[in-house]
């Protein structure tokens, strides 16, 4: 879903979407990715998003979307997989979203833990822990 434009019309966002967590240490990683993600697509609005207990929620980061001018919007869950909160809540948000912004095109992909190429690095990172024993 990203593409060229970072305002007007027709403008494309992607959320990078969370759980949250009571300590504000656990987002280190996620704002970390966040960076990534903006130097890698420098021209795309990208945001941070949780689901519970951290800021900004997913209604607050796609409310600042829509204000700016954004048609578009990829929602990534940063999960390994699809527990409760993605397909019973993440489902009734992104549905409420649409409802709510019946003019703005919301997507949501797959959890980032089902794609191939994200368990492969989790899996060399894994395997590259043994040489801890050499």
């Amino acid at each position: 879903m990203i593409a060229t434009g970072d305002k007007g019309a027709g403008a494309r966002g992607l959320i990078l979407f969370a759980h949250g967590s009571r300590e504000a240490v656990w987002a280190d990683p996620f704002e970390r990715l966040a960076q990534l993600v903006r130097a890698a697509a420098p021209r795309q609005q990208v945001r941070l998003a949780f689901l519970e207990l951290m800021h900004p929620d997913l209604e607050e980061a796609v409310a600042e979307l829509t204000e700016r001018h954004v048609g578009e919007i990829c929602v990534v869950p940063i999960f390994l997989g699809q527990g409760g909160h993605l397909r019973r809540d993440l489902t009734r948000i992104i549905e409420d979203l649409r409802a709510r912004h019946p003019g703005i095109r919301i997507d949501c992909a797959k959890p980032a833990g089902e794609e191939e190429r994200v368990l492969g690095a989790i899996a060399e990172y894994c395997v590259t822990q043994l040489r801890r024993f050499d």
